[in-house]
């Protein structure tokens, strides 16, 4: 009886150690799969937005080229390089972005490699380098006090990097993350994330360096980007840092909420 128990657990052990070995080498050979859901457009797509705009390809290196929007306002205020969230292309984040442009800011939005009509291979280097190409395509246009960098859930990783080695007017973050390790420790607490992942964004790294100010707005029903993990980063002991938290809030409709829309126009004011 005995022996036929052990053999049991035995046998229970070796498939709870293969399912753990076969998920953890999921988590790291499909990664990117999880971490990026970009949609393709055709290169003669069409965009259709309700403000002025001018389609961009910028070929950052040998291995890419970047599509890029430029919308124009009337009367700018300034200029915002917006970087988007993990799912879509512009077609979506056009639109999202026109917000800013309503508000009298130009704006510069981005599809990171592999995205709509973007091309080349991934990387987190790739991200920065695509960054900092659209920064400086920027400088050619507007006063670097005039450029106010915002990042979106995946992309307030890169435009933390952007802010710590630059001099921007300021820094958005909506729904940020302290870093991607973070977040994959809080989905999968029983692997050895830090050893796995082949993306970092170490926002929490990044914004110490920079000298500009910086907003941070989350929401606390956040299930994707944990609220605690962003709300991390106003516990850095950064005094340019302002923490905007909106009660109820969740990953993707933060632009419904009073606190939001209040936020972001004194912010922009």
């Amino acid at each position: 009886m005995q022996k036929r128990l052990k053999r049991k657990l035995k046998r229970t052990s070796l498939v709870l150690l293969t399912l753990y070995l076969m998920i953890g080498a999921s988590l790291y050979f499909f990664q990117e799969k999880l971490l990026f859901l970009p949609t393709k457009l055709s290169q003669d797509y069409q965009y259709q937005f309700n403000y002025p705009f001018e389609e961009l390809f910028l070929k950052t290196d040998e291995e890419a080229v970047i599509n890029a929007l430029h919308f124009k306002a009337e009367s700018p205020k300034g200029v915002i390089l917006y970087f988007h969230g993990n799912a879509g292309d512009l077609s979506r984040w056009g639109k999202i972005t026109e917000y800013f442009t309503a508000m009298n800011y130009d704006v510069l939005v981005m599809d990171y490699r592999t995205y709509g009509k973007s091309s080349g291979k991934l990387s987190e280097k790739a991200f920065y380098k695509d960054a900092q190409y659209c920064y400086d395509y920027l400088l050619k246009q507007y006063s670097e006090k005039d450029i106010t960098l915002y990042g979106r859930s995946l992309g307030t990783g890169t435009a933390s990097y952007l802010a710590s080695e630059n001099n921007p007017y300021q820094l958005i973050l909506e729904t940020p993350y302290y870093s991607i390790e973070d977040v994959a420790k809080s989905r999968f607490p029983i692997f050895p994330v830090k050893y796995l992942l082949k993306y970092k964004f170490p926002t929490y790294k990044y914004l110490p360096k920079a000298s500009c100010n910086i907003s941070i707005i989350h929401g606390t029903d956040d299930t994707i980007v944990p609220y605690s993990s962003g709300k991390k980063l106003s516990e850095l002991n950064i005094e340019n840092l302002n923490f905007i938290t909106v009660p109820r809030g969740s990953h993707n409709n933060l632009i419904e909420f009073n606190e939001y829309q209040n936020a972001i126009t004194n912010i922009l004011k």
